[in-house]
């Protein structure tokens, strides 16, 4: 039959190269959401003070509306996220929890529960409850992973150096109970030229609407017009 003609180890190996060529179309956006967490932080170091001293007090202030200090805070027994240990709250981890927070591990992009979250509200240490971003910084950074450009407290976050096949890379993780979070990327679309790239099963989000109920009124004002 004539169709046999067209039926050559050539024609197949272009039918081959045509169908890869649509599956790269395909699945472009995660192959450089990929690349980037590989490679996107090579230039940033570890900085303890990344936010001077007077910013972050006028971002502590500014989240506070005012209304108390670190003193009042911890008078009134508010900052219930301080423990000498999270044992049980670690023993409570989902699988995927565990393995991001305790061991360090990265969840799959786009098939996580808050990166594409766009309510108002913040993101709480999932182990610890400790406040760490809000939705007042985060971004569509095409990633498939929650991105933020900085966070709401950066008192609350630690980093770390992360060794790597392809250099040093910069970890963030939770002052407290020292949970992995994510990891820090170089962003020069954003204000202050850095993307927060974490994971969403290190981070519990909280609804504008539930912070006062949920412990965290004092950052309700951020989200009153």
């Amino acid at each position: 039959m004539e169709y046999k003609h067209y039926i050559t180890k050539k024609n197949i190996s272009i039918l081959f190269v045509f169908v890869a060529v649509l599956s790269g179309l395909a699945f472009q956006q995660k192959i450089s959401s990929g690349v980037a967490w590989m490679t996107g932080t090579q230039d940033v170091t570890v900085n303890e003070q990344r936010f001077p001293a007077d910013q972050q007090s006028t971002t502590q202030s500014s989240s506070l509306n005012n209304s108390s200090t670190e003193n009042d805070l911890d008078q009134n027994s508010t900052r219930f996220w301080i423990q000498d240990s999270y044992e049980e709250e670690v023993d409570n981890l989902t699988d995927v929890e565990y393995y991001v927070t305790q061991e360090n591990g990265t969840e799959p992009p786009f098939k996580n529960e808050l990166y594409d979250e766009k309510r108002p509200g913040i993101y709480v240490s999932v182990v610890s409850g400790t406040p760490l971003f809000s939705s007042k910084h985060k971004f569509d950074s095409g990633t498939g992973w929650p991105s933020f450009y900085k966070p709401l407290e950066p008192d609350n976050i630690i980093e770390r150096k992360d060794p790597g096949p392809l250099g040093n890379r910069v970890e963030i993780a939770t002052k407290y109970s020292k949970s992995h979070l994510g990891h820090l990327f170089e962003n020069p679309n954003t204000p202050t030229g850095l993307r927060y790239c974490m994971n969403s099963a290190a981070l519990e989000f909280i609804p504008a609407s539930e912070l006062e109920e949920r412990g965290y009124g004092m950052y309700r004002s951020m989200f009153e017009e």
